[in-house]
């Protein structure tokens, strides 16, 4: 009796692993599904003073979405975006390579972005493909909108 109880136990955990790994998968196909998507780690409220520890990154996903991109947390459940950046409050600040033990923290190709959003100091992290996506999206803000990009 005990055998067949550990055998059902290691069974619905079992199953609850693969359960979960497969909602993470199904998560991220319908962020992706409407396509203008991204891998970007974000950095949120950094200090002026470069910090190359490697912490506080979050790996994620950004998503385009008209005038905003939505950023998303790769491990959640969550299918609402964790930020939410406005192109039109989104001002560069800088550009710089990962150092220290930000080379562990984040993808290997990564060039890491100093932006402010509406007061906010944060870095994205990305390969250089989705960057110059990022800068071109930026500077075709619609006429009007003052976007600045150093």
């Amino acid at each position: 009796m005990p055998m067949v109880l550990a055998l059902t136990v290691c069974g619905i955990v079992v199953a609850l692993v693969v359960l979960g790994l497969f909602v993470f998968g199904l998560r991220r196909r319908l962020i992706q599904r409407s396509g203008g998507t991204f891998d970007c780690s974000l950095r949120w409220d950094v200090p002026e003073k470069t910090d190359t520890s490697g912490k506080g990154w979050s790996y994620g996903v950004a998503r385009y979405n008209g005038d905003r991109i939505e950023w998303y947390r790769v491990f959640s459940y969550a299918y609402r975006p964790r930020r939410v950046l406005e192109r039109s409050a989104i001002e560069v600040a800088g550009r710089r390579l990962p150092d220290g033990e930000e080379e562990l923290a984040l993808l290997s190709d990564a060039v890491i972005l100093t932006c402010l959003h509406r007061g906010t100091r944060l870095e994205l992290a990305m390969s250089e493909d989705a960057l110059t996506g990022f800068l071109a999206w930026l500077e075709a803000a619609p006429p009007g909108q003052r976007v600045n990009v150093a």
